[in-house]
């Protein structure tokens, strides 16, 4: 018997919400189970993000949940909607599943803010750059496998390219800019074309100078993925062992009070360009 593939971060999100909906209301999973003929294991699986469920299925336990927010449930419905076969499934198998979880993350968020304490953020990043981040790696990853995730990562600024961009506020600690991945002349070109790229309408650059001392999530790397309703914002935060999902309302409050400290530290866009063209000056 073929071994049922692992979910995506999407299909997880869509069952916790189904379950959170469940929990909300006070049912069971063997009321869910009467309501749309399936064993309790086939639920559990479902909430799990294991198995598929239909659209048909979402709005039968959105009514009989007593859940009367239509946005909410149409939002729902898009996450369960998999007929398109997207960019980033081309690397499956190839690279690990959490860096096509962050792409499919980016891809269909309304917004986008993040924080970055050491690295240029990935949406952009240059070849060049990216290729010296995923060179110092321990234990050293297979060359092919560098060139893969250049390959993804470069693709992931599509977001920023497309017709309709999300918008997107980077938060970039001064020593981010002086971090010389690739050298003096790659980390040049890298915050000269972070520059250009913060020229765009839909893209804001803000610098943390080192003289604002203390700042929280010091040593993290952090993502805010704003959904299509407020329920289905994510953050997704970088760690050695591979990026981590988190959407616990308490979480989110956290990570949304982080950015706003963040913009009210950070110097205003024109400043932060002429600060990183300062230092690309000087190297």
């Amino acid at each position: 018997m073929p071994t049922r593939p692992a979910p995506t971060e999407r299909q997880k999100r869509l069952g916790a919400e189904l379950r959170k909906m469940r929990l909300a209301a006070g049912r069971t999973t063997e009321y869910a189970a009467g309501l749309l003929g399936l064993d309790r294991t086939k639920v559990s699986n479902m909430e799990s993000g294991v198995r598929a469920t239909s659209p048909d299925r979402i709005r039968l336990l959105a009514s009989n949940y007593d859940c009367a927010d239509e946005a909410y449930v149409e939002a729902l419905l898009a996450l369960a909607d998999s007929r398109k076969r997207n960019w980033w499934e081309q690397f499956k198998g190839a690279l690990p599943q959490g860096l096509l979880d962050v792409a499919e993350l980016e891809w269909f968020a309304s917004r986008l803010r993040s924080y970055q304490t050491v690295h240029i953020p990935g949406l952009l990043q240059l070849s060049g750059y990216a290729r010296a981040v995923f060179d110092s790696a321990l234990p050293p990853l297979p060359k092919s496998e560098v060139e893969l995730r250049v390959m993804q990562r470069l693709q992931r600024q599509q977001v920023l390219d497309r017709d309709n961009p999300v918008e997107y506020v980077a938060y970039v600690h001064e020593w981010a800019l002086r971090m010389q991945f690739g050298g003096r002349r790659a980390t040049r070109e890298q915050l000269a074309y972070l520059c250009e790229a913060s020229e765009r309408e839909h893209v804001e650059v803000r610098v943390l100078t080192v003289e604002a001392g203390a700042f929280p999530g010091a040593g993290h790397a952090v993502l805010y993925a704003t959904g299509a309703v407020p329920q289905l914002d994510t953050v997704q935060l970088d760690s050695a062992h591979g990026g981590e999902f988190t959407h616990a309302d308490a979480q989110l409050a956290k990570y949304r009070a982080h950015m706003d400290w963040w913009h009210t530290h950070t110097l205003s866009p024109q400043d932060s360009r002429d600060l990183i063209h300062t230092i690309a000056q000087q190297l």
